[in-house]
């Protein structure tokens, strides 16, 4: 088996998707072997980052679309998760703890702290109106990833 492979995913800004971009990309990933623990990082990284797009990049509407790419290469992770929505106003300010652009929805403001502690590399591109993509990397360190 190569050391490379890679996934993509584009499907409609509807929050029902969510769960269906975490577990793809959960079951792309096994074929590294991680703990249950670096498995649960990844989900919940998805999920933040999806459901960031859903709610901040198209305000929560479903006429948007949410791409997931993610990208084996020996033991390392990668993932893409972009919109083409609103973009982040202060991107500053919206990487801080605890703040959050829609407070009437009960966000925890915690998504990209969240991202950033789970992973070993975290980048935010964004542009107002333009969209938001995230790059993240995260090394696997497992028996499969040490023989591919």
């Amino acid at each position: 088996m190569s050391g490379h492979n890679f996934m993509k995913l584009a499907f409609s800004s509807r929050s029902e998707n969510e769960s269906f971009a975490r577990v793809s990309v959960a079951a792309f990933v096994t074929q590294l072997d991680p703990t249950l623990e670096q498995l649960d990082e990844i989900k919940t990284v998805v999920s933040e980052a999806v459901t960031n797009a859903i709610i901040h990049g198209y305000n929560g509407s479903s006429d948007g679309l949410v791409t997931v790419e993610a990208e084996i290469d020996g033991d390392t992770l990668s993932l893409s998760i972009s919109d083409v929505g609103n973009g982040i106003e202060d991107l500053e300010l919206a990487r801080q703890p605890l703040f959050t652009s829609r407070p009437e929805l009960e966000r925890s403001g915690m998504g990209f702290t969240i991202m950033e502690n789970f992973m070993d590399a975290f980048e935010v591109e964004t542009s107002k109106g333009g969209g938001t993509k995230l790059r993240m990397k995260k090394r696997i360190e497992s028996k499969k990833a040490l023989f591919n």
